[in-house]
Parts: structure tokens; sequence; C-alpha cells
């Protein structure tokens, strides 16, 4: 029998709000409202609500202004870290290389989490996602990824649009070059109620054994978890099915 599903809570974040994220079409992406949890758009109380309901101290967040060429939104992450002490913020802020990295932790005063992702002893703190959309090129990724030590600690985003990877670095062709740990991110199934895509996630897993994989996308209910959970993904990020209240107890399984 295969373990439980890990439930990541998601908070897409643009202009300082938290938006509701649906197929990747981010222009259309709307402030959000009608949470079964009773969150708005004010992305702490949203956290705190996100986090409670998944009985998680880690949190993903998509920086879409970053992820669309703007400055990251500093002082919102900021805010989250310092009323969220213990928090393990997953960071995806259209990192390029790891100078960027590196300067946004210091500006945010917070160190980098140690410890592999889903590791219950890994350290609080930030944990960068480098995403297959943000990555130029192949020396990027190698930067991004230099090493055992940041193949431990780092993710890896595998973005994809339906049939169509997003990804100028050609991460998904380089599987020697991955970490330890990467997320499946199928942005057509992201708040479509269509369900995961655990086709795609089975070939992967198969093609290259030993990863861990998080999903992302499509998760609708405890059924589909079951399901995931099955075909092998160690976790999933959940946002709709929180917000649309489909997830129940297994929420804070």
């Amino acid at each position: 029998m295969s373990p439980p599903l890990r439930l990541i809570p998601v908070l897409d974040l643009r202009a300082g709000q938290v938006v509701r994220a649906r197929r990747g079409e981010r222009a259309s992406y709307q402030p959000l409202s009608g949470s079964a949890l009773g969150a708005g758009p004010e992305p702490l109380d949203c956290a705190q609500r996100l986090l409670a309901a998944c009985a998680s101290r880690v949190l993903y967040l998509a920086d879409l202004d970053a992820l669309q060429g703007g400055a990251p939104q500093t002082a919102v992450i900021a805010r989250l870290l310092r009323a969220l002490p213990g928090l393990t913020l997953w960071l995806d802020a259209g990192l390029r290389r790891p100078a960027d990295l590196q300067a946004l932790a210091e500006t945010l005063g917070c160190p980098l989490a140690a410890g592999a992702p889903l590791d219950a002893n890994a350290s609080p703190g930030l944990r960068p996602v480098w995403a297959s959309e943000a990555l130029s090129d192949a020396a990027a990724l190698q930067a991004a990824l230099p090493d055992a030590a940041a193949r431990t600690t780092g993710l890896l985003s595998l973005d994809r649009r339906g049939d169509l990877p997003l990804d100028p670095a050609g991460c998904w062709d380089r599987p020697e070059a991955w970490p330890d740990s990467l997320i499946l991110m199928t942005l057509e199934r992201v708040g479509s109620g269509e369900g995961p895509d655990l086709a795609l996630l089975r070939r992967l897993r198969a093609a290259v054994p030993g990863k861990c994989w998080i999903g992302a996308g499509g998760l609708r209910g405890p059924a589909d978890a079951e399901e995931a959970a099955a075909a092998g993904a160690s976790a999933w990020l959940v946002a709709s099915a929180l917000h649309e209240g489909r997830l129940g107890g297994l929420a804070r399984a």
C-alpha cells in the first residue's frame, strides 16, 4: 500500500494579492474570493488558513510578478516569513541563476533551508524552486544545480502547458541534471477540475527511477489523492481543491 499523499498548500501572489490560478492563463487570474476556508486575497491570512487546513509547515509560493519578468514581491514575502516562524517556503520566483537566489535570501533576511524538501527533519527557511520556464539555457540549469548538495536541497519544476514543455533550458531532456526532488507542473490542469495527469507521472517515474515526485495541477479530491499516491507521487501542490472544500478531512491527515 502506498504512503498517504502529502499536501503542500499553494499561494499564488500577484501585485500583493492572492489570486486563483486557472490553467496557467495568468492574465486572467482574479483575486481570491469565495474560499471554503474563509480566506480572501490578503496573503498572511490566506497563508495561515492554508497551512492549518493541511497541517503543514511548508508553503509553496508562486510570485507571479517575478515569474512574468517583474520585481519579486519581497515586502509581502518578508512579512509572511516574519509572521510564520518555523515556515519552510518553497519559492517559485522566476529564479534564473544562483545570484538571484542569493540576492533574494539576503533581502528577505532568511536562511536557505537545509535537508531534503520532504524530510520531516528539514530546517525551516527559504527553499528555491528552479522553474524550467525561467531557466534560460543549459548553463543556467547547471549553475542552479551544480553538485550533489544542491540536488538534494533544491527543487526543479518541470513546467508544461498542454503537450508543450515550457523549457528554454532543455530541462525535460536532461534527466542527468535533475535534482532528487521534482515538481511536475501541469499548468493546463491547474484549477481545471479535470484531474491530475497521472499517465505522465507514471511515464517519467519509469524512465527516471529513484526521484521524489511532487505533482501540481488537477487534484480534485480524496480519490485523486489516493490514485496519485499509487502512481508514485510523494506530495501534491494544492490550492483550488482546498478553496472549494473538496478535500475534506484528507487535508488535515
